[in-house]
């Protein structure tokens, strides 16, 4: 009997005698042994790439849960274990268990291994490998009752490898001709849907997602097809059916994620509307959504919404509360926080407060993805803030100094006084914490930390049974409240008492101006003195030359401001009250005019029509031969608006540049400084005077006139330029060291003139051009360029070789035309060198 049945188990191992027993034992093996665990483990890396993917509900989701990369992966690797292993196992069951018999396989369970195969391969993300197994089972299995599922993967394939076209037609034929059970009709039709998105043929979409949604017997699948329709909806302008689709996400509550409960539900909040809806139902919705408990993961959003409601109806104060609620919520979504602080930002701008709004614009950007479409268009929003900041500073901190300076010296003393006995108090406070904190290490006391709101629980011993994260010796720095103590008071030292918000290392976080300047002054200032009123008072410049700096700088930041916020913001009334208060300074003359004028045109914009006739008749009759008075008194001429402008003049001058009358340039330029001193034009009058400077007396006088742009223009387009000269330009340019002529590619000829002789030199281009002109075998050129004040060079231009040029100078001397002047030989580089560090002599000697 048992020679029988070992006999038995060894015949039906064969896979080549197709028997009853043979087909049996392999299908039995293979369907409830390998394929068993190759689909387990599927399931665990489907369940893996699933945990893996975070939706962004601020865009359409994607009908699968699925992210693809671009990573590059090599045959045979995989980038999942589990997917690895149902490989393996789809694999082991086609060569242990197959039984390909005069090419008919007889075990029915091999057609379920290549589809395992392949969604292993497809979730695996190598979708041509996917490609092949799903088409193998369309090739030798057409019967199998597995060949429908087949055909939906390998369309679901084919749009992942963007071949949306083929898929869609594919999938629509299938539907076509096909029964299908109710699964593989709402997987064909999701996927059909999928690929209509993909073309941008989204009402085509919306119709097989209703059909999905209706079929599948997943809840989660469900849910996120009607989420889905729902966001199409919304971008049809369909409200009312989008809102119908997010009531059936709402409908399965538990039976799903919360997620996509929370978000449909938020989602149909969107779609409130203030006119037609009962807003106090509205609101007390919202608030139930806040204050449910299973809410919590969610609140981030909630609390943008409800700050969004409360923006929509004007309520803007509660708006920001919320916005920062959902900003101190627990989140990892960037782009809400980007959102918040974007909100933030524009509504600060809106109300004029540009320091503010620059701030929440710089926490935008961190949270946005760099280079992005939104990213640039907030990076030039808050360029646009970048000198109205600057200035704002500049007169808060001047503005602060001055008022101490004009203050009594009791006044002074009392200011102090209660500064520092706020310091003492503070720093009482933390000598009292730390000695309770060093008393209770050692005792093991809970203890409660009024400023962190902590408990002893940072400060538990081994003998209490509960060890702190990093264990019992508690060398982290946050688990030692000694240390943390310490760190406060160093931080209280050397920032100062800094608001608990983003860029924080700004001096605009600080609380007011009296503290920008005593933080300032109290960083480098031992203990003694931090508390000791009379050493801030020493620290009050008493020198009138420091002081009338400090009032010059301040009045030039308003004349900046008053300027930036008429010409940039049209925030006429803020320019208006930057004017006036600069002419009420008793500022310095070249600015004075420019503030009227400004101050006319603000008034003009304002429509304060007697304000702006008084300002026009003062410029007229104080100031009658200036540019501002032939303006005002002929308004609609075209020489006062056009010829007599700042820009026309610089585009005049520019061409003088060109035209290499540097000298004229750099006394025309210092004119117009003067003259339009104070207006935007003066750093590109100031850029075009460094370059004339440059080429008339050398690098080092082109260096210092760039390095003074850059330090008192840093916030134009010009010092911004100048600053990236001196950092990656000068450097190069710097080099005086010559090369040799040998290895040059390009060489000239040089002809020096003195510069007095302007006609002799004519008349010799003239003669040299008409020489260069019958010498075919060279592209050559001649150019007449000014060395220095006293020196010309006619320069040829198109030699290859030294020698070239030298035989090109001794040819030149045999000719009729009998060109005798001494010449030089010298390649396009060293002429560089030369031009630039006016070293003609060291070449010479050189050579």
């Amino acid at each position: 009997m048992f020679l029988v049945f070992a006999a038995l188990i060894v015949t039906s191992c064969s896979r080549k005698k197709d028997t009853f027993i043979n087909r049996n034992f392999h299908a039995l093996g293979t369907e409830y042994n390998i394929l068993y665990n190759g689909n387990i483990a599927l399931e665990n890396g489907r369940a893996s790439v699933d945990d893996a993917f975070t939706d962004n509900y601020w865009e359409l989701l994607p009908v699968e849960r699925m992210e693809t990369t671009d990573d590059f992966t090599l045959p045979g690797q995989s980038k999942n274990s589990d997917f690895e292993r149902a490989e393996e196992k789809a694999i082991k069951a086609v060569q242990k268990h197959g039984m390909n018999i005069n090419g008919k396989e007889y075990n029915p369970q091999i057609d379920e291994a290549y589809l395992l195969l392949g969604k292993a391969r497809y979730f695996d993300q190598r979708f041509i490998p996917a490609v092949e197994a799903f088409n193998y089972i369309l090739f030798k299995y057409p019967a199998s009752d597995k060949i429908n599922e087949a055909k939906i993967w390998r369309e679901k394939t084919n749009m992942r490898l963007e071949n949306n076209e083929l898929a869609i037609k594919n999938l629509k034929r299938l539907l076509r001709l096909e029964q299908l059970d109710d699964q593989n009709l709402a997987d064909a039709t999701a996927t059909l849907a999928q690929a209509y998105i993909n073309i941008q043929e989204k009402d085509s979409a919306l119709a097989q997602l209703a059909i999905a949604a209706a079929y599948t017997k997943k809840n989660n699948e469900k849910a996120r097809y009607n989420y889905i329709r729902g966001q199409l909806y919304n971008e049809f302008g369909h409200k009312d059916s989008a809102n119908i689709a997010f009531d059936k996400v709402m409908d399965l509550h538990r039976k799903v994620p919360r997620a996509y409960y929370i978000h449909a539900h938020l989602a149909k909040a969107i779609n409130f509307d203030l006119d037609l809806g009962d807003v106090v139902a509205f609101s007390e919705y919202l608030k139930e959504l806040e204050e449910d408990r299973e809410n919590r993961p969610f609140l981030d959003k909630i609390y943008y919404r409800v700050a969004e409601f409360h923006k929509k109806s004007d309520r803007d104060s509660l708006a920001i509360v919320y916005y920062n609620k959902s900003l101190r919520a627990s989140s990892s979504d960037r782009h809400l926080r980007a959102m918040d602080y974007m909100t933030l930002g524009d509504m600060s701008f809106d109300r004029s407060e540009y320091k503010t709004a620059g701030a929440y614009y710089d926490s935008t950007m961190t949270n946005m993805v760099i280079n992005s479409k939104p990213y640039r268009t907030i990076k030039r929003k808050r360029e646009n803030l970048e000198d109205v900041i600057y200035y704002e500073n500049v007169a808060l901190v001047n503005d602060s100094i001055l008022d101490l300076v004009n203050l009594s010296e009791a006044d002074r003393i009392a200011i102090f006084t209660s500064y520092t006995d706020k310091l003492k108090a503070e720093a009482d406070d933390l000598k009292k914490q730390e000695e309770t904190a060093q008393r209770n290490e050692s005792s093991g006391i809970e203890t409660f930390d009024k400023t962190s709101n902590r408990t002893g629980l940072d400060n538990m011993q081994p003998s209490s049974g509960i060890t702190p994260p990093g264990g019992a010796n508690q060398s982290f720095y946050f688990y030692n409240p000694t240390t943390v103590a310490y760190g406060k008071n160093e931080f209280l030292k050397i920032w100062g008492d800094r608001s608990l918000k983003d860029n924080w290392r700004l001096s605009s976080t600080r609380s007011n101006a009296l503290t920008v300047q005593n933080n300032d002054l109290a960083v480098d200032a031992s203990d003694n003195e931090r508390f000791d009123p009379a050493f801030y008072v020493s620290q009050i410049p008493t020198d009138q030359k420091v002081i009338d700096s400090i009032i010059k700088d301040r009045n030039y930041a308003y004349y900046q401001l008053g300027v930036i916020y008429k010409e940039k913001f049209n925030e006429n009334i803020l320019a208006k009250d930057k004017l006036k208060a600069l002419l009420n300074n008793n500022p310095e003359e070249r600015l004075v005019l420019p503030a009227k004028y400004n101050l006319y045109k603000t008034y003009v914009l304002l429509g304060e029509t007697n304000a702006a006739e008084q300002m026009k008749q003062d410029i007229i009759a104080n100031n009658p031969e200036s540019r501002y008075a032939a303006i005002l008194l002929n308004p609609k001429s075209e020489m006062s608006k056009d010829e007599n402008s700042p820009e026309s003049i610089y585009e005049r001058t520019y061409a003088s540049y060109e035209a290499q009358k540097f000298q004229e340039v750099i006394d025309q330029s210092d004119a117009y400084i003067l003259e339009f001193q104070g207006e935007p034009i003066v750093p590109k009058f100031e850029i075009l005077k460094a370059s004339a400077k440059g080429r008339l007396f050398g690098f080092e006088a082109y260096k210092e006139g760039v390095n003074y742009v850059a330090l008192n223009y840093p916030n134009s387009e010009e010092g911004k330029r100048a600053q990236e000269i001196i950092n990656n330009v000068i450097p190069v340019l710097s080099k005086r060291e010559f090369q040799d002529n040998e290895i040059g590619t390009r060489f000239n000829v040089l002809y020096q003139f003195d510069h007095a002789n302007n006609e002799d030199v004519d008349a010799f281009i003239k003669k040299l051009n008409d020489e260069v002109t019958q010498i075919r075998y060279y592209d050559l050129s001649v150019s007449k360029d000014l060395y220095d004040k006293n020196t010309i060079f006619v320069v040829v231009h198109g030699l290859k070789s030294i020698q070239g040029a030298r035989g090109f100078a001794d040819l030149l001397q045999e000719r009729k035309a009998n060109i005798t002047r001494p010449y030089i030989a010298i390649s396009s580089p060293n002429y560089e060198i030369v031009q630039r560090h006016k070293n003609l002599n060291d070449y010479l000697k050189s050579q």
